[in-house]
C-alpha cells in the first residue's frame, strides 16, 4: 500500500489547465510531489533525471503524443515498467484499445474528477493511505 505523500508522479499535457487541475486532485489525496511537463519531447527529459511512481499522460500533444511517449518508455530497459495511465477526451474504445495494447496500466477520460482519479490510481498502485 503506497503512501500518498511519498509517490513521485509525473503529469504530462499540453494544456496548462489540465496540468493544474490534476495537479490539483493529487494534492487533494495528499500527493504533493508532482513534476509536469507540456510535451512529450519534455518528459522524456525529465524522465532521465527524476525517478517517478507513476505517469498521467495525455494522449492528443503536438510533437510526441502520448501513445508515442508510452511506447518510448515502454520500450526503454530502464523506464520500461514506470506506470502509466492515460489520459484522453475521447472515449473511444478504440483508442482505449490501442492504449492497453501498447501497455497502458489505466486509462481516464477528461474532464474527471478527484474520485475518478483516485479510483485509476488504486487501480494501478494498490490502495493510497
Amino acid at each position: 500500500m503506497p503512501s500518498a505523500n511519498n509517490l513521485q508522479i509525473l503529469i504530462v499535457d499540453d494544456q496548462q489547465s489540465m496540468r493544474e487541475l490534476t495537479r490539483h486532485c493529487l494534492k487533494q489525496m495528499g500527493i504533493s510531489k508532482v513534476a509536469a511537463a507540456k510535451s512529450g519531447e519534455e518528459a522524456l527529459g525529465v524522465l532521465g533525471k527524476t525517478k517517478f511512481d507513476l505517469i498521467i499522460s495525455d494522449w492528443n500533444m503536438d510533437g510526441i503524443t502520448g501513445l508515442e511517449l508510452l511506447t518510448k518508455i515502454r520500450g526503454n530497459p530502464v523506464i520500461g515498467k514506470l506506470p502509466f495511465i492515460m489520459a484522453t477526451g475521447q472515449k473511444e474504445k478504440t483508442q482505449i484499445i490501442a492504449a492497453k495494447e501498447a501497455g497502458a496500466n489505466n486509462y481516464i477520460v477528461k474532464p474527471f474528477s478527484t474520485a475518478d482519479l483516485k479510483k485509476r490510481i488504486e487501480a494501478v498502485l494498490g490502495s493510497l493511505d
